[in-house]
């Protein structure tokens, strides 16, 4: 289990990082406690979820895809013990279908890897949506479609590859090689 806190200070709002890659979860750190923040740091869902237990975090930033359970399952678990914690998602594997579940789940705003705390801070800072965002006039590439409806089917499978693939009607190891490449831009 790998949970590391930077600063218990009492005055400080509480960040619960929970990111399996070990550089980016350090660096981050560090950044968000110069920023304010007290922080508490893991490698995965079972670290999160002890420290959680032991302090419902005020603010979360969970990554996405981890060994073991994914950011999805924490997301729910963290809004169980405390539904104002204030969640933002990262992931390196965006998609609609990820996105939708984690707001559904309680997460308050979804971040794309690479961030920087700044960007982090303004997500656990927002509170509404922002209506001027940029809508595109072009459609999506028919590979960033591909990569949405395989995100989404897997969503419905709960991340279960093996159904996923029975369900795309698609070979699993042909499944697993897609899902270990990025997702093709917008």
């Amino acid at each position: 289990m790998n949970i590391a806190n930077t600063t218990p200070d009492q005055d400080k709002p509480s960040l619960l990082l929970v990111d399996d890659d070990d550089a980016f979860r350090r660096v981050l750190a560090r950044a968000m406690d110069r920023r304010g923040y007290a922080v508490t740091a893991a490698a995965d869902v079972a670290a999160a979820l002890t420290a959680a237990q032991l302090q419902p975090p005020e603010f979360a930033v969970v990554d996405l895809k981890m060994p073991g359970d994914s950011g999805l399952v924490l997301i729910e678990k963290l809004i169980e013990l405390d539904p104002n914690t204030r969640i933002v998602m990262l992931t390196g594997y965006a998609s609609i279908a990820t996105a939708i579940e984690a707001i559904k789940l309680g997460a308050t705003h979804y971040l794309a890897k690479p961030v920087d705390a700044d960007e982090v801070v303004a997500a656990l800072n927002k509170v509404e949506g922002d209506s001027s965002l940029y809508v595109s006039d072009s459609p999506l590439s028919v590979d960033r479609l591909e990569w949405e409806h395989i995100q989404r089917v897997l969503a419905e499978h709960d991340g279960n590859v093996s159904a996923t693939a029975r369900a795309l009607k698609m070979h699993r190891r042909t499944l697993q090689r897609k899902l270990n490449k990025k997702p093709a831009k917008e």
